[in-house]
């Protein structure tokens, strides 16, 4: 997800007519219900039929399962704005009293018992007006918006609530279907770019027109609908791991200029992912970018782009940038508890820096890098170890860490770098993305990742356990503190590292002494430097490692005082 400011996150208030978004819908991962549970979503083949004119969105999504206990009613998340006409299982046509949907989750009650190992196919027919979001895509729903020229610009956007806002779904993240084929009929004029590979365009006999995609592995909220008279760019890039990845940009028309330009960075930038973190994860189906009236999405192989071609100092465009990083850290790795939500923010946020020094050299790096240190809050930690919602971890309102999961897990990463060295983190990265250290096109597929993983990869690569990092970075509010006392004898100084639980914290420093950089050790959180009283001394000259700063809390507190 993009970068915002969390305050703008909102709740839709329900039109004339429109039912209130439940807590139940507006709910996404956290723990998973008992039935729920023992369901493999297959496949699913979703129709959407798009009418702008009336907001409204008519479907018929077409689920196949497989269970690994028995089950007697299938529980399916679905927003009550969009109320089922119509329910067959197995091809059997239900009575209208064998399903409800009181609170945002359709419970339907199956004709006859199923046993562990069993399949069935679920047809559900539903439509009416979608929730509608307030300020996409921090708010999550449809958006019914218009061309510069009048013509309808529609898209949807739903990593916070969650698929069930506009499809019937498995509404947490490892609720991810084997494969989503989807066909959206949209009005004349008007062309429907989604995910996967498009498998053809059907011409309607009304003059509308039918958009056939297929998608493997799809994270359930990168699904997305994308409805607007788009014009299209398109190419292809040679990858260094030998196959050639199509690459598409739909964008609105009169901005040729400016899209070409912008789809002039998707080679560079998909250069820089392949070197830095592997190959780029659906090759066999597409780069895909398309204009959208909010700012941005990962949705999986068509990210939502809408940053106005912005121009930035560090000479590319950060949006495109850090939604496309998503499709490694989001779509191809998933934290399967949004707990580890900082695997897909986090690392993207790292990747920003990591960007500039690949363009630009360290100059950039540290630029970009201190930028993100003056906006670390350490509010909340980032992780709490156990199963949460995504609006528990995003939102500081219901007890998140907010932007921390961005910008602290990017310095976290930033000093783990440091610390085991460049060749270790790549080996753990692409173990974490990948499962394996030696990913090639065709040798992996889209998995789920957690934090414990993380570490234990850590320790995999480097012979060494880092819990005492992780522990301090992730799990404690605030930072580490490091205390550089004269010795007695005035011949150096004593460090010591204070945290707010009584762990040790063994993180080596680096000190400049007459222009001379040494790297103390600190076994238990303690070490001895030597300094003659008149000597110059720099603790951490190059800012390896992520601790606390006086100075950016004094200057927080000012900004707070003196709004823009």
């Amino acid at each position: 997800m993009m970068l915002a400011a969390l305050a703008l996150v909102t709740t839709h208030l329900p039109g004339k007519g429109e039912p209130a978004i439940s807590e139940q819908t507006q709910r996404s991962g956290g723990p998973v219900a008992p039935e729920q549970a023992v369901l493999h979503m297959d496949a699913a083949d979703l129709q959407f039929e798009v009418l702008p004119d009336t907001e409204t969105l008519n479907g018929v999504a077409t689920l196949s399962f497989t269970t690994s206990a028995p089950l007697t009613r299938l529980l399916i998340d679905l927003d009550r704005n969009l109320p089922v006409s119509a329910i067959r299982i197995d091809g059997a046509a239900l009575a209208r009293s064998a399903w409800s949907n009181p609170d945002g989750r359709l419970v339907v009650t199956l004709p006859a018992p199923l046993a562990a190992g069993a399949r069935f196919t679920a047809r559900i027919s539903y439509g009416g007006q979608p929730h509608v979001a307030v300020k996409a895509p921090w708010d999550d729903g449809m958006v019914w918006a218009r061309t510069p020229d009048g013509r309808p610009w529609v898209a949807t956007t739903a990593e916070g609530y969650g698929c069930d806002l506009f499809w019937p779904c498995l509404d947490h993240p490892t609720g991810e279907p084997g494969v989503v084929t989807l066909h959206i009929t949209v009005p004349a004029g008007l062309k429907a770019p989604s995910n996967g590979v498009l498998l053809g365009v059907d011409q309607l006999a009304d003059g509308r027109t039918r958009w056939n995609w297929r998608v493997k592995h799809p994270n359930t909220y990168g699904i997305a609908l994308n409805v607007a008279p788009y014009e299209v760019i398109s190419g292809a890039y040679k990858s260094r791991y030998g196959n050639t990845i199509p690459m598409f940009y739909w964008y609105l028309p009169g901005e040729g200029a400016q899209a070409r330009a912008l789809f002039a960075e998707f080679a560079p930038t998909l250069d820089f992912y392949e070197a830095t973190v592997g190959p780029y994860p659906f090759g066999d189906e597409k780069v895909g970018v398309v204009e959208t009236p909010y700012k941005g999405m990962e949705h999986q192989t068509i990210n939502g782009y809408g940053n106005g071609y912005a121009k930035a100092p560090e000479g590319f465009d950060w949006l495109f940038q850090h939604e496309f990083g998503h499709e490694w850290f989001g779509n191809q790795l998933t934290a399967a508890n949004w707990d580890d939500y900082w695997l897909h923010e986090g690392f993207e946020e790292y990747m920003q820096p990591l960007y500039g020094r690949w363009r630009e050299g360290e100059a950039r790096y540290a630029v970009m890098m201190d930028d993100q240190r003056n906006k670390i809050v350490n509010a909340k930690p980032i992780v709490r170890d156990r199963v949460l919602t995504e609006e528990e971890v995003y939102e500081p309102s219901k007890g998140g860490a907010g932007t921390d999961i961005y910008y602290k897990a990017s310095w976290m990463l930033h000093t783990l770098r440091w610390l085991i060295g460049d060749a270790a983190w790549t080996r753990a990265v692409r173990l974490e993305v990948y499962g394996r250290e030696d990913p090639r096109p065709g040798n992996f597929v889209p998995r789920f990742g957690s934090t414990r993983e993380f570490e234990a990869n850590v320790r995999r690569v480097t012979g060494k356990d880092y819990g005492w990092f992780f522990d301090a970075y992730l799990r404690e509010a605030a930072l580490p503190e490091l205390t550089a006392d004269r010795s007695p004898e005035g011949d150096g100084y004593q460090l010591s590292w204070r945290t707010p639980a009584p762990r040790p914290f063994a993180m080596p420093i680096e000190v400049e002494v007459n222009g001379r950089v040494q790297r103390v050790d600190m076994p238990g959180g303690h070490g001895a430097l030597a300094a003659s009283a008149d000597a110059h001394v720099v603790i951490d000259p190059f800012a390896h490692v992520l601790k606390r700063s006086t100075a950016v809390e004094e200057y927080q507190a000012w900004q707070a005082g003196h709004p823009k």
